[in-house]
């Protein structure tokens, strides 16, 4: 990773810093000063930059740590470690200036605009010796490090990704705002490349594609169907997977797992309801075995936060990579074009104003 890689003082502690306190700045500033009580982790919350000062300095306050007007100021109090979440245009920029600075960084998702801004960002790491790890909150979620270790062959997926309209993060559309989250789990378990894509968006409450319906087929044979909006009256966050005798529902925000497999000679019953747990276990359905594997409640930030900082530590690699950021944000980027390509087959742009 580079010849003279920064390494974090002689006593193991990193001392961190956020860029960017929007939304989702805020909420690292907040895990990383409580992570400064884990004597274990031995970590420094320097401090926060953002080009709007107040804005730092109002969370700089209330999570007790220093506010800086530029990232110029942040690199110059001596940090090790960044997470970098300003708007997705601005993130090639800030971490480039973060990394030529001797900084390693986590920069949320989605982890730029464009493949050539990704490959530019693997080009300045690789020249610089820095570890780069991707926000993709989701992959710390309990629900899924529970179900990694069930997967056997998936085949098809349906997720669902709803959430109510808010105003931010309205730069990019909802598949990469929302959908990328579930883009990037399918990727990690499916374990192919994507062959064929079918997708319609339409926005709605904002310029830009609020809802999105995409079915995805793999060069496996898997297939799946995502469902993302910021436009619904509810908030879901679920994923459903089959494999052979294999059925796995997954709550994200529920932290929940649930799997029924089929054992050999099950005999189907009219009067029983496969995907409740309850007619299962009633024998009904005898041949069907229920059961929810353990999930360690904790919160998915503070998980992705901790794994950060032991790589900038042991200098290993991360959970989420560059490469699997940029994986990620290759297939969404398909799927916008598809949802282009459908809009003007469809002639939408005559009623919508056009999809950007």
């Amino acid at each position: 990773m580079g010849d003279n890689p920064k390494m974090p003082d002689s006593y193991g502690l990193v001392r961190i810093g956020v860029v960017g306190t929007g939304a989702f700045g805020r909420n690292h500033a907040r895990v990383y000063r409580d992570l400064q009580a884990d004597p274990v982790l031995s970590v420094k919350f320097v401090g926060v930059a953002d080009a709007d000062l107040a804005r730092a300095k109002s969370v700089a306050s209330e999570f007790a740590t220093s506010a800086f007007g530029s990232v110029a100021e942040l690199v110059a109090s001596g940090v090790d470690a960044v997470s970098v979440a300003v708007p997705t245009g601005a993130h090639l920029a800030v971490a480039r200036q973060l990394m030529e600075a001797g900084v390693d960084v986590l920069i949320e998702k989605p982890l730029v605009s464009t493949l050539a801004e990704a490959d530019e960002l693997q080009a300045v790491a690789q020249q610089h010796g820095r570890i780069v790890q991707v926000g993709h909150l989701e992959r710390f979620n309990p629900a899924v490090l529970a179900t990694v270790p069930l997967l056997t062959k998936p085949m098809f997926f349906e997720v669902h990704r709803l959430s109510v309209f808010t105003p931010r993060s309205l730069d990019v559309d909802v598949v990469l705002d929302l959908m990328i989250h579930d883009i990037d789990i399918v990727l990690t378990m499916a374990k192919s490349p994507a062959k064929e894509i079918h997708a319609v968006g339409l926005p709605i409450l904002s310029k830009k594609v609020d809802i999105a319906n995409v079915r995805i087929e793999f060069e496996s044979g898997c297939v799946a169907n995502f469902t993302a909006s910021r436009v619904s009256t509810e908030r879901v966050r679920k994923l459903r997977f089959f494999q052979p005798r294999q059925y796995v529902s997954l709550d994200f925000s529920r932290q929940d797992v649930l799997v029924l497999t089929v054992e050999d000679g099950a005999d189907a019953r009219a009067e029983t309801d496969l995907f409740n747990p309850a007619s299962v276990a009633s024998s009904a359905f005898p041949g069907i075995t229920a059961f929810k594997p353990n999930v360690e409640q904790q919160e998915p930030l503070r998980a992705e936060l901790t794994s950060f900082l032991r790589v900038v530590r042991e200098r290993c690699a991360p959970e989420v990579s560059l490469q699997q950021g940029r994986d990620a944000l290759a297939l969404a980027l398909q799927i916008v074009d598809a949802i282009a390509q459908h809009s003007r087959r469809a002639h939408l742009e005559e009623l919508t104003g056009g999809v950007s």
